[in-house]
């Protein structure tokens, strides 16, 4: 209990290292989320009518999947350096399985039945995609942002390994100098980010999306 003691003393004398961390490891997965669902989004809506680019991509994003967090980031080093936006990328790298697989099952398994109806009805493939598609898909796009939302606040704290900051630098100061307290600075308020955000989302899903989940 004493380490759990030590850590909040260590961090109610030292507010502003300690803020500044906190807001380097939010704006690095914050931006990276944002990336990746700038990348996701459209390349889901491009590929859902081509099966070939389709099966390339979410192959491509799959093998990424198998790749840990620490691999993605050493990857990064040589090819763009060290830094801040070094982790950006791999973060963002690391978010978009997620999203982009999630959005384009969501679209592509879109009952078939509406699709022929709306296209009965004289609708055009832009009209049903965003009328149609995307509002019945919904749930599983936002099922994707959760999970990479999750992924990237935890692997954010690999960053410091390529000089990205954040939260992450704790752990690392820790565990060079076996110091617990100083570990759980860093390892304690990822760990809330992480279920925060898993809550948060999960409450606001159930929210947008009640009535439907309440019909099937």
């Amino acid at each position: 209990m004493s380490l759990f003691t030590d850590a909040f003393t260590w961090i109610l004398d030292n507010p502003a290292q300690f803020n500044r961390a906190l807001s380097q490891h939010l704006l690095m997965s914050s931006v990276s989320i944002l990336f990746a669902l700038l990348i996701g989004l459209p390349l889901a809506v491009v590929i859902i009518n081509r099966k070939s680019a389709a099966f390339a991509a979410v192959n491509i994003v799959n093998g990424l999947r198998t790749l840990p967090s620490l691999a993605i980031l050493a990857i990064m080093m040589p090819i763009l350096g060290i830094g801040l936006w070094p982790s950006i990328v791999a973060l963002t790298i690391l978010a978009l399985p997620p999203i982009l697989i999630n959005t384009y099952i969501g679209l592509r398994d879109v009952d078939r039945d509406a699709i022929e109806a709306a296209t009965g009805m004289g609708m055009s493939r832009s009209q049903i995609l965003w009328k149609i598609r995307v509002p019945l898909a919904a749930p599983a796009m936002f099922a994707g942002l959760r999970t990479a939302a999750v992924q990237v606040l935890a692997g954010a704290t690999l960053a410091p390994f390529i000089g990205g900051g954040g939260l992450g630098d704790f752990i690392a100061v820790g565990i060079g100098a076996m110091d617990m307290s100083r570990l759980l600075v860093g390892a304690i308020p990822i760990a809330i980010l992480a279920l925060g955000a898993e809550g948060f989302l999960a409450l606001i899903e159930r929210v947008l999306f009640a009535e439907r989940t309440s019909t099937t």
